[in-house]
């Protein structure tokens, strides 16, 4: 093996090692779960709320089978996880719609 493709090797796991440490100590800064997760709420607010919705619904969902009425079973199951996806779906794309409107009208980067 020639000398030149060693020291070049070795090098590059260095720097990938110490690009990885600086990643780990910056996630590892904020130690409690809680803290983490307020972070990634505050970044993207839309995911937690097409979470609670989408959970909402499944739950009102299931709370309404019971009085169905003469719906069969499975008509009521695909009309709760289409409401349920359509809850989703439609707060993923607000939050897609939000942070686009937040990066290119109110901070532009010029």
């Amino acid at each position: 093996m020639p000398a030149g493709v060693g020291s070049g090797e070795q090098q590059q796991r260095a720097t990938m090692s110490s690009s990885q440490d600086s990643v780990l100590t910056e996630y590892e800064s904020d130690s409690s779960q809680t803290s983490k997760l307020l972070k990634k709420f505050k970044e993207t607010p839309f995911v937690p709320i097409g979470m609670a919705g989408f959970t909402l619904v499944v739950g009102y969902g299931l709370y309404r089978l019971k009085h169905r009425g003469q719906m069969k079973m499975s008509l009521h199951l695909i009309h709760t996880r289409v409401a349920a996806q359509g809850f989703a779906v439609g707060a993923l794309t607000c939050g897609v719609l939000y942070s686009m409107f937040r990066e290119y009208i109110w901070n532009p980067k010029e």
